[in-house]
């Protein structure tokens, strides 16, 4: 189905229902959000977007994070 799209197109409807669940599933599967969008030929923005308005509980950033140092 996301291979399908081509880039600047818009996706609504059935279409729009049907790439949420496919990146939902693939993003829940442990994608990241970058590879998804390269795979797809949409942007970080769109895959966010799509993720959220389906619910999706997006992941941290990752990487070192700021926190008390141990002593």
């Amino acid at each position: 189905m996301a291979e399908t799209l081509k880039k600047g197109t818009r996706v609504t409807g059935a279409d729009r229902e049907k790439l949420a669940a496919d990146l939902k599933k693939r993003y829940s599967s442990g994608e990241s959000i970058r590879a998804l969008a390269a795979s797809t030929g949409r942007s970080y923005g769109f895959i966010h977007r799509i993720l959220s308005e389906s619910g999706v509980t997006l992941r941290g950033r990752g990487g070192a994070t700021r926190g008390k140092t141990k002593r």
